[in-house]
């Protein structure tokens, strides 16, 4: 077989102007995208390296800041517990003294009520007490009992002394009325001038008297002169012995306030003047 060296040589050109022509404009541009896009996604990979970092760091940093208001949440939580609890504590003592306080004042309010409804119920068993003996007195009163009553008076009027009598005797002789003399019951002839001669006798004068009935004495006879008076009844008894209960008992709620007031204090009130008249009229 015969070799046709033109055609071979001829082909064999033809594929080194084609080796050229694919290096010249399909390899090398080839290759230079393949380049380009080798350092596209480096650069890329770079940024996308540079963005996780920074992301990363981010991350971080966010972490680190939750963190943060996450200690610092608890911290406030804790001192606003705290804070709850020292002010309901606060609350809660200032709710039992006011609890205490209220407490204490309506039990004084009950010790004063208690304390004032006692002294009423005496005042008024004394008011009761009196009111019925001079009840009693009035209806047992009697004619009789005046009389003998008269002479008695008849009798003090004689034993009269002292201051009493000097100025009882000088209303009787500078008086331009005569004097008058009450009784419950009208005096019998024989009672009324013996009244008479024992106020003459006395005073050493002719004494002018007239005699009246006064039904609101109880059991005595009263003598009145130019604002003197001289009498003698179981009224007066009544009054006197009324008048040195209630200082007694006046001095008696005295000594109760002081001793509520002063725990300490255990000393008994002393009684006044009238007290003492009072208790020894009640002894007698």
């Amino acid at each position: 077989m015969l070799i046709d060296w033109f055609t071979v040589g001829a082909q064999m050109l033809n594929f080194l102007i084609l080796v050229w022509l694919l290096k010249r404009f399909l390899y090398k541009p080839i290759r230079h995208a393949i380049d380009e896009r080798e350092k596209r996604i480096a650069a890329e990979l770079a940024d996308a390296d540079q963005k996780k970092a920074e992301a990363q760091k981010e991350s971080d940093a966010f972490r680190h800041k939750n963190q943060a208001l996450d200690e610092q949440r608890a911290a406030l939580l804790s001192k606003a517990t705290d804070k709850a609890k020292t002010e309901g504590q606060r609350l809660l003592d200032e709710a039992r003294k006011a609890a205490d306080v209220l407490s204490a004042k309506r039990m004084e309010t009950l010790r004063k009520e208690a304390n004032n409804l006692s002294q009423a119920i005496r005042r008024r068993t004394q008011q009761e007490v009196f009111a019925i003996a001079r009840k009693v007195l009035t209806d047992l009163a009697t004619v009789s009992l005046e009389e003998r009553l008269g002479e008695v008076f008849t009798r003090r009027l004689r034993e009269m002394d002292g201051p009493v009598k000097k100025e009882l005797a000088q209303a009787l002789k500078t008086a331009s009325e005569p004097a008058i003399l009450r009784s419950a019951f009208d005096q019998p002839e024989e009672q009324r001038a013996a009244i008479q001669n024992a106020l003459n006798e006395t005073f050493s004068a002719d004494i002018h008297v007239r005699f009246e009935t006064a039904p609101d004495l109880i059991s005595g006879i009263e003598l009145s002169t130019n604002g003197q008076k001289l009498a003698w009844s179981i009224a007066d008894y009544l009054a006197s012995l009324e008048k040195g209960v209630d200082a007694l008992l006046k001095e008696t709620d005295k000594a109760e306030i002081k001793a509520e007031s002063e725990p300490e204090a255990t000393a008994e009130p002393k009684p006044t003047g009238e007290a003492e008249r009072a208790l020894e009229t009640e002894s007698q």
